[in-house]
């Protein structure tokens, strides 16, 4: 029996033994190492697709927020412009009422306050030139006194964001008068001069 496991060969040796017979060709290891080489592009380019899927959904997730929260805001701006109205009068009323005027005043400071913690800013128009992204006309009026395009009134006020025209304030505009054309008078005919 020692005969025989003498010309069997050991674990090492048969190993070793069958690692010969398997040797793999060159052209093929290269064909392997460039599939391997594109698989991980492709792993990596998945990667980066997805990195920037995630991070172009937080952002329109963060812009629809904040459209939301100015569109909710918007509604808001007619009833604060007429609490700032009503309260510009206090002049003309009884002291008993001009001391309940201070509490509205302190409640207007605090929603101007809420506007301001939110970027949203109100905006004068008066005397500036119309630029029909934040201005609204809702009158004309022909004069020579103020250059074409001129805002001579505001009826309310504009309010805009940081990106964007929330409200147009809506004003009165400035239009050169039309000049008549002064046509020639025809002379009469004289009907002694036939």
């Amino acid at each position: 029996m020692n005969n025989t496991s003498e010309n069997e060969p050991s674990p090492k040796e048969h190993e070793e033994s069958t690692l010969h017979e398997q040797v793999v060709p060159t052209d093929e290891i290269t064909k392997l190492q460039e599939e391997i080489h594109l698989q991980k592009e492709k792993y990596l380019r998945s990667l980066a697709e997805l990195e920037n899927t995630k991070k172009r959904l937080q952002k329109e997730r963060q812009e629809m927020t904040k459209f939301a929260v100015e569109n909710v805001i918007v509604d808001f701006l007619n009833p604060l412009d007429n609490l700032e109205k009503a309260l510009s009068f206090t002049d003309q009323m009884s002291d008993e009422t001009r001391n309940w005027a201070i509490g509205f005043k302190m409640i207007l400071t605090q929603l101007q306050d809420v506007l301001s913690e939110h970027h949203i800013y109100a905006f004068e128009a008066k005397g500036e030139t119309f630029n029909p992204h934040l201005h609204e006309a809702v009158s004309i009026e022909e004069t020579d006194a103020f250059p074409e395009g001129t805002i001579l009134e505001q009826f309310s006020k504009g309010y805009k964001s940081s990106e964007r025209t929330l409200r147009p304030a809506r004003v009165k505009v400035a239009k050169k008068p039309k000049v008549e054309a002064i046509e020639p008078q025809e002379e009469p005919s004289n009907p002694l001069q036939n």
